[in-house]
């Protein structure tokens, strides 16, 4: 025990050698000292999380606690010179890490998103423990199953890590409601464009590549929307048996009514000539604002499909269908496991025919299929990407353009697990059998 004679944060990387072999943990001098050059201030700021996680990566429990325990007496026998270097000996003691003194920059806090340190209580809420993340998102501890003390307008809402995210079943009935009534809205406009749709006399089919090329399929549309309904048996199913359900119906929610919502606005905003001279359009009036509403609900009861009886003229900018096709397909592959090769090709392959029949039905023109294509891709990358990231958090400008995003995710902590499970109690053998 000899180096203890000296003040341990003058300790260099020899004579934490020395202490290290001790303790009896000689076998961790080579990683500890010579690897990652620990010395004594080092020493004093390690934590049980350190020895655990990257780049350290213990594996040996027992080694772990023991070594964290002989650290935590370390600790309180130099509690003086840890708080000269600015280090919190409670935090220290409670496998904690860093807590900076005077630290500037933003912080997340837990009482509507003003900028102070979370208290000793509010690091203590149902008996699991919490962090602050402070300067650019650099968390205060990094031990598993933490909770996380985040500022957001909703007011006192905790972040809970990947495993023990809340379903929040609120917010999804509203997520639902708010489709539903983008839906409705869609509809009474498709309603709109109908009677302002452009004379095929005065207005022939402007010129198109694809639709010039290839002759009309007259069944494809009917395969494409059989596409469509493939795919949403698929992610029902996905969604019966996903652990986190809520959160991803939620999702698909608010993906789904924005780009709907953005549809509403181009159709109505550019009245596009018919794509092909086989469709019977002509501008169509429906009288008073109640039979305008009776035509809407109608489309919307039909979810503004052919094969339930729907037949719509004008709704050309930008393609519904596929971007209900291109969404399925991509909510399929991100909340599938990566292994599910078949389940990914399946899903990708009836996004593309689905495609390709809207456009050998000469239903659409090209641009609008691939506006539709991109929109939809563009907006899932880039949803997902905040919400994995949790970029958010650090860019107000985030928040005040996608203020439904910050308010749906608000409490999901990064990526949502891939995990399944039966939400029955019968049968018990699958219960048992998908977990």
């Amino acid at each position: 025990m000899a180096p203890l004679e000296a003040s341990v944060s003058s300790w260099n990387c020899k004579q934490v050698a020395g202490w290290l072999r001790a303790e009896g943990f000689g076998e961790y001098v080579q990683l500890l000292c010579t690897q990652h050059r620990l010395d004594g201030t080092s020493l004093l700021a390690l934590t049980e999380a350190d020895l655990r996680g990257p780049p350290l990566g213990l594996t040996v429990l027992g080694d772990i606690k023991r070594l964290a325990l002989a650290l935590r007496r370390l600790q309180r026998q130099n509690q003086a010179r840890m708080e000269e270097l600015g280090l919190d000996p409670a935090d220290e003691l409670s496998g904690g890490g860093l807590v900076v003194s005077g630290t500037r920059g933003p912080e997340w806090s837990c009482n509507n998103g003003v900028q102070r340190r979370c208290s000793r209580a509010e690091r203590s809420y149902n008996g699991v423990s919490e962090f602050c993340v402070r300067d650019g998102g650099r968390p205060a501890h990094g031990t598993e199953g933490l909770l996380l003390c985040q500022a957001h307008a909703n007011g006192w809402s905790r972040q809970h890590m990947a495993g023990r995210l809340d379903p929040e079943l609120w917010k999804t009935v509203l997520a639902s409601v708010y489709v539903m009534i983008v839906f409705g809205f869609t509809s009474f406009v498709m309603v709109i464009v109908h009677e302002r749709v452009p004379d095929m006399r005065t207005y022939p089919p402007l010129p198109d590549i694809f639709l010039d090329s290839v002759p009309r399929i007259p069944w494809a549309f009917a395969m494409a929307e059989a596409c469509g309904m493939i795919l949403c048996y698929i992610i029902l199913l996905i969604l019966l048996l996903h652990k986190h359900r809520s959160i991803l119906f939620r999702r698909l929610c608010s993906l789904m009514g924005t780009v709907f919502l953005l549809r509403c606005f181009t159709m109505f905003v550019t009245s596009l000539s018919v794509p092909g001279l086989h469709l019977k359009c002509a501008s169509k009036m429906y009288g008073d604002t109640w039979g305008k509403m009776q035509r809407a609900l109608a489309i919307w009861s039909g979810f503004g499909m052919t094969l339930t009886g729907v037949h719509t003229c004008g709704d050309y900018m930008f393609s519904g269908h596929t971007v209900v096709l291109t969404m399925l397909n991509f909510f399929v592959t991100e909340y599938t496991p990566r292994s599910w090769n078949l389940i990914h090709t399946i899903s990708w392959l009836l996004n593309l025919f689905g495609i390709f029949f809207i456009l050998a039905a000469h239903e659409h023109y090209s641009i609008d299929v691939f506006i539709a294509f991109y929109i939809t891709t563009r907006l899932f990358l880039y949803y997902h990407t905040l919400a994995n990231t949790r970029a958010y958090h650090q860019s107000r400008r985030a928040r005040i353009w996608f203020p439904m995003f910050s308010f749906f995710e608000c409490n999901v902590n990064g990526p949502v697990p891939n995990q399944y499970n039966w939400p029955f109690d019968r049968p018990a053998f699958m219960k048992s059998l998908i977990g």
